[in-house]
């Protein structure tokens, strides 16, 4: 499955917003598996839009037809756009699905690993954070991704911001002990994302 993380600021929101419920038409698209996205709570007027492809072919088929369409209606209301794409290489919890009607918070990181030690990172990932995070009660369900360059990103859904904050406090600081985050990590960015409703599509 690929992933594709949309970053932008809104510059006009309420345009913004009527846009991003335009991409409804995304539906009929053969390969697409589900979008979602919201608010960032800490960055006034940035948003962010996570959508989900079969494959990359899929992807690049839609691109280059329908991309452009839907993408009108947006047109001019925000700035600053950052697009990455990652491949899902494994999932937090289990059985993840692009859904999110059942969350009202997504946590994405996004880090550059140094190269001798993505391996490392991605091990860790899988034995030390996400049992833990698997293990708290209001994550919902999370992901794993990665792109070339030795950058990866972890999104996981919460039911809740307490949800979230609970295991912040409780766990993050043992655990990244544990796992010589500082040891792999170059760069590291992050974000909390109030989901909107009417961006799902």
């Amino acid at each position: 499955m690929l992933v594709k993380w949309i970053r932008c600021t809104a510059v006009d929101r309420r345009g913004f917003e009527r846009g991003q419920r335009k991409w409804a038409g995304l539906l009929g698209e053969p390969g697409f598996r589900g979008q979602g996205g919201g608010w960032s709570r800490g960055r006034s007027g940035v948003a962010h839009i996570f959508a989900f492809w079969e494959s990359r072919a899929f992807y690049d088929s839609f691109m280059a037809r329908s991309h452009d369409r839907l993408a009108a209606a947006q047109s001019g209301t925000f700035k600053d756009s950052q697009v990455k794409l990652f491949d899902h290489r494994f999932d937090v919890k289990t059985g993840f699905e692009p859904r999110f009607t059942d969350a009202d918070l997504v946590r994405v990181a996004h880090c550059r690993i140094h190269e001798e030690r993505a391996e490392h990172f991605a091990l860790m990932q899988e034995k030390v954070w996400n049992p833990a995070m698997a293990g708290s009660p209001g994550m919902v369900r999370g992901l794993f991704g990665e792109a070339p360059g030795h950058e990866f990103l972890i999104l996981s859904m919460w039911q809740s911001a307490a949800e979230h904050g609970k295991y912040r406090a409780e766990r993050v600081e043992r655990l990244a002990l544990r796992a010589q985050i500082e040891a792999d990590v170059a760069a590291l960015a992050g974000d909390i994302v109030e989901l909107e409703p009417g961006w799902t599509v």
